[in-house]
């Protein structure tokens, strides 16, 4: 029996993304979730693609959907609340994983519970393998090749071009409201360290305007320094909502001191989660006025610029869902030598997450 593609949330936003992506590339996955109505609707749309209801929470019945060889894309957030029992299915089951996490807590304990075990298996894991971080390890990577044994650091700032009304799913709302209350993980001074979230921002240049980035976590923290041991900083940031950059870093720390309080965290995660309602992401046409620019800033000691590298892709979105089915392609035919929890650089090389990344429409622009 060949092996297969298994998207588990494959009814959610960016679920239905990544089955349009795979299907267009001949793949049939099998479309597992909790709503076996709306599995039943997504398959119908896709000359009734295989289905299967299960519990995402339940290691053992996801785990029976799964053969060793089998590739499971899991985009069931926010993981550190409901993404563990996938993990542990894919490793019990010997089938290779990829995840659309942006929680960079979720990754460094993926990395703890399950590498060994997975690189004994010769299986791959890839978390974060969507808009959050492949772009930035890309941008990053470029960035610190280019600036040489000099450059001890490296800053990312991850932004969209065009209108953002409209423009973020439940699923990154959820994630965002987790990730305000946790602190940012970043490398400084070549050890990761734990800082608020939103305690410092960046100026980026983004087509010749000056936009500014809040400091948030990324896994260019974990993984840049190991192919890069001289780099001594990594930082994240998010300039999504650069308006907002201003005023964030008195925010994060009122929000900090309100989820302190008996009773504040629960409020924060209700109002995050107040318009659930409404449209569950950006629809095609509002994909298409949206563009992803990433940059990333390679410095030495005294903060001199030594390289700088932009990247402009599909919007996140639909950059994400296109990441995913490539690497699951590239998982299933076996051309992924990296085994274990890797980053990836671990898994393609530079030159092949270069092309990758070209293959899904993200690659380097003039600045």
């Amino acid at each position: 029996m060949s092996s297969k593609i298994v998207v588990l949330g494959a009814t959610g936003y960016t679920g239905a993304l990544i089955v349009e992506a795979l299907v267009r590339r001949g793949e049939q996955p099998l479309l597992a979730g909790r709503d076996a109505g709306k599995l039943s609707a997504l398959s119908a749309r896709h000359a009734d693609l295989p289905t299967q209801t299960v519990d995402a929470t339940d290691a053992a019945a996801v785990r029976a959907l799964l053969e060793p060889g089998d590739v499971l894309i899991t985009t069931v957030g926010p993981f550190e609340r409901l993404g563990w029992a996938a993990a542990e299915a894919a490793v019990d089951a010997g089938a290779h994983y990829i995840d659309t996490t942006g929680e960079i807590g979720f990754v460094r304990e993926l990395q703890r519970r399950h590498h060994e075990r997975a690189r004994a298996a010769g299986i791959a894991m890839l978390p974060a393998f969507g808009y959050d971080y492949v772009p930035g390890m890309l941008a990053g990577a470029l960035a610190l090749e280019r600036a040489g044994a000099a450059a001890t650091a490296v800053r990312i700032g991850y932004f969209a071009t065009g209108s953002m009304r409209g423009g973020i799913s439940r699923g990154t709302r959820a994630t965002m409201a987790d990730g305000m209350l946790l602190p940012t993980v970043v490398c400084r001074d070549g050890q990761l360290q734990e800082v608020r979230t939103g305690s410092r921002t960046q100026p980026f240049q983004v087509r010749g305007d000056e936009r500014t980035g809040i400091l948030v976590s990324g896994t260019e923290a974990l993984f840049l320094p190991v192919h890069y041991p001289g780099v001594q900083t990594v930082e994240d940031y998010n300039g999504w909502f650069s308006g907002m950059a201003r005023v964030m870093p008195v925010a994060s720390r009122v929000l900090g001191a309100v989820a302190a309080i008996p009773g504040g965290r629960p409020l924060i995660e209700r109002l995050a989660a107040a318009d659930d309602d409404a449209s569950p992401g950006p629809d095609e046409q509002e994909r298409a006025r949206t563009r992803s620019h990433v940059v990333a800033i390679a410095a030495d000691q005294n903060e001199a610029t030594l390289a700088e590298v932009h990247l402009e892709g599909p919007s996140a979105y639909s950059l994400t869902a296109e990441l995913m089915a490539k690497a699951a392609e590239s998982l299933l035919d076996g051309r992924v030598n990296a085994a274990g929890v890797a980053g990836p650089l671990q898994a393609y090389g530079l030159s092949g997450l270069e092309s990758l990344c070209r293959d899904v429409g993200l690659a380097e622009i003039a600045r």
